[in-house]
C-alpha cells in the first residue's frame, strides 16, 4: 500500500531543506504511521531515514459568493512528514524533469 502522496516542494520545506540538508518533506496518507512512512521512503529513494516527524491537519471550512449564490465546502484534511536522513544522504526530486 502506498502511505506516500506526493513530496513537499514549498518555500518553507526549501528553507528547512537549505538549513539542514539532510530534512525533506513529504504529503502522506492520514492512516499511515512513522515506520510504515519510514519503509516507503526508504525503499523508493535508496537512503536511510534516521527519523520521522509527522503533523496532521485538519480540513479548513471554506465558501465564496458567486453569481448563483453562496457555496459551501471544506478543504481536504491530510498528514505531513519531515523525514530526517542519515548525514551525506540526499533526495533529488527534480532528476526526472
Amino acid at each position: 500500500m502506498a502511505f506516500i502522496v506526493k513530496p513537499l516542494v514549498t518555500e518553507k520545506m526549501n528553507q528547512i531543506t537549505e538549513k539542514k540538508s539532510n530534512r525533506y518533506g513529504f504529503i502522506v496518507r492520514p492512516e499511515a504511521n512513522k515506520i510504515e512512512i519510514k519503509k516507503e521512503i526508504e525503499k523508493l529513494y535508496n537512503v536511510t531515514v534516521e527519523d520521522v516527524n509527522t503533523m496532521r491537519y485538519a480540513g479548513k471550512r471554506s465558501s465564496r459568493y458567486t453569481r448563483a449564490g453562496l457555496i459551501r465546502g471544506q478543504k481536504n484534511a491530510y498528514k505531513k512528514a519531515i523525514v530526517t536522513l542519515k548525514e551525506g544522504e540526499t533526495i533529488d526530486f527534480y532528476s526526472n524533469i
